[in-house]
């Protein structure tokens, strides 16, 4: 599962992995993605929560660089990334790499707290 928000006001994407990810969830989730991001101004910050993640089937890939490639193209200037496993990650810098070509300031953190706070020092 996936939760997409914004914070307009804080000039935040906020995307919550939850559970099981699928492929057809992301997809179905490109959508509201690109309504989201019409909310916000550029040089948006990107807190991408994947603590509950229990597996994300590798098919995500497709999906999670489409989804990248949006993000970069609406001009996000900082990512914060919550993975508590580094296990758990299933190559996003890799990923990056090829679907941020801005290179947005990119921090991996293993809790919200410490994203939290890495989001408050990047205002």
């Amino acid at each position: 599962m996936l939760l997409i928000t914004s914070n307009k006001p804080q000039r935040l994407l906020y995307m919550h992995y939850v559970q099981r990810v699928t492929p057809a969830e992301l997809a179905a989730a490109y959508e509201e993605l690109k309504a989201v991001l019409t909310e916000l101004p550029s040089s948006f910050r990107l807190l991408a929560d994947l603590s509950q993640v229990e597996f994300m089937e590798p098919e995500c890939l497709t999906e999670l660089g489409r989804a990248m490639d949006l993000i970069d193209q609406h001009g996000v200037n900082l990512i914060v990334r919550v993975i508590p496993d580094p296990a758990k990650d299933i190559g996003l810098n890799i990923l990056a790499i090829f679907h941020y070509p801005r290179h947005p300031r990119t921090i991996t953190c293993q809790n919200l707290a410490d994203a939290l706070r890495q989001l408050a020092r990047w205002k």
